[in-house]
């Protein structure tokens, strides 16, 4: 098998927007002598690493302040209670300095009703529960590591975090897929706090994401028990890591013969909705890793999507991506669903194009030879439906 390497890559990657800064974490605190694992390690080399706890508490926080408005006819500034700034305190105190002067402390001016929530509100609560939950005897903290990302002076903040040991191990590979979560939120009125399912291919540096419902804390209102949240989203993590690895497998025995379907790799993607630039990118790498390049698996085409949103995707984290994850997270939960959206794509290209009886005659034999890859999936399709309808009861009764 070769590795996800494209001509035209440098060494160093791309992963998405770059972020304005990264801080690469190991252990939840102090008290833990956490080691990043080999391949998380190689990867990051040249950065330095901090405990969660530090690397939480370096975040910048909100607090609000008063706004007021100047009245256009008699030039005077005039409060008004229903909107507060959101700032962060440290700039706002040194923003009269001259070493400071270019650091705006101001995020966000929003109505009366939002609820701050800073990151130790969210994470401090998580620490507690990584203290006291294990992994084969060991506390979840002492295993925890993974790195925060800053978006606009530190208001908008995403992280991954994940455990060393809680795995999905493939045949032939020496690096894991390792399970955990990733997280975030903004002071600028756009991500709620969110966490969701996450899991990194040490093998190829792939992010495999969503991999459970993304569960949201608004803020509005009175904020939940961020402890109790963590502890049932770490339980579903574990669920997932053991499930994962048969998804994987059942999907490598599902192929998609391209020789005998009207379309290429390439188009295969396109269909599913992928722009044109990630599709080459994804179907380069699909090929690259595929046994043969006209016959590949779900689990690599599903590899190869992760691969071009991991390394090549240009937009920001958030809504955008998550369309695109979503779309590459059905080639390997949900593959019936797969082929039914890229037939009909397919069909609604044909109709488009189509401009005399010689086309449509083609079309229906191409229309023809997806529907007979359809029927040959179907047995396997029925293995995947009873495996999600079987996670989701476990899900169920993990949260109740």
């Amino acid at each position: 098998m070769q590795s996800h390497v494209d001509e035209d890559s440098s060494s160093e990657v791309t992963e998405m927007k770059d972020p304005e800064s990264r801080t690469i974490f190991a252990g939840v605190d102090g008290r833990t002598d956490t080691e990043l694992p080999e391949w998380y390690r190689e990867r990051h080399r040249d950065a330095d690493t901090v405990t969660f706890a530090e690397a939480v508490r370096d975040l910048p926080q909100a607090v609000e302040t008063t706004v007021a408005y100047q009245n256009p006819y008699t030039d005077e500034w005039v409060e008004t209670e229903r909107f507060n700034a959101l700032v962060e305190p440290s700039r706002a105190r040194s923003q009269g300095r001259e070493a400071e002067a270019g650091t705006d402390p101001l995020f966000h001016i929003p109505t009366d009703s939002y609820s701050i929530i800073n990151p130790v509100d969210v994470y401090g609560p998580l620490e507690e529960v990584l203290r006291e939950e294990t992994i084969d005897g060991t506390p979840l903290g002492e295993v925890m590591f993974g790195e925060i990302r800053r978006y606009r002076g530190g208001g908008e903040v995403h992280m991954d975090i994940m455990f060393d040991g809680l795995e999905v191990r493939l045949p032939g590979r020496s690096d894991p897929i390792t399970m955990g979560v990733t997280s975030g939120y903004d002071f600028f009125g756009e991500h709620a706090v969110y966490v969701e399912g996450f899991a990194q291919d040490g093998y190829c540096s792939n992010t495999m994401r969503s991999l459970t419902d993304k569960e949201v804390i608004k803020h509005v209102g009175d904020v939940r028990n961020f402890r109790s949240w963590w502890e049932e989203l770490l339980a579903q993590v574990e669920l997932v890591a053991d499930d994962l690895f048969e998804f994987i497998r059942d999907a490598q025995d599902i192929d998609l013969d391209f020789s005998e379907l009207p379309f290429t790799v390439t188009e295969f993607y396109t269909l599913l909705g992928f722009p044109d630039y990630l599709a080459e990118r994804a179907a380069g790498d699909a090929e690259a890793n595929a046994a043969s390049p006209f016959e590949i698996d779900m689990w690599t085409l599903h590899s190869g999507a992760t691969y071009a949103l991991t390394h090549f995707f240009q937009g920001k984290e958030g809504a955008s991506l998550d369309q695109y994850v979503r779309i590459a997270n059905d080639i390997l939960f949900n593959p019936e669903g797969t082929i039914e959206r890229v037939e009909q794509a397919y069909k609604q290209e044909l109709e488009a194009d189509d401009d005399g009886s010689q086309a449509s005659l083609a079309g229906e034999r191409a229309l023809a030879s997806i529907e007979r890859v359809s029927d040959d999936l179907q047995e396997k399709v029925d293995q995947f439906e009873k495996r999600e309808d079987a996670l989701r009861e476990r899900f169920q009764e993990a949260m109740s």
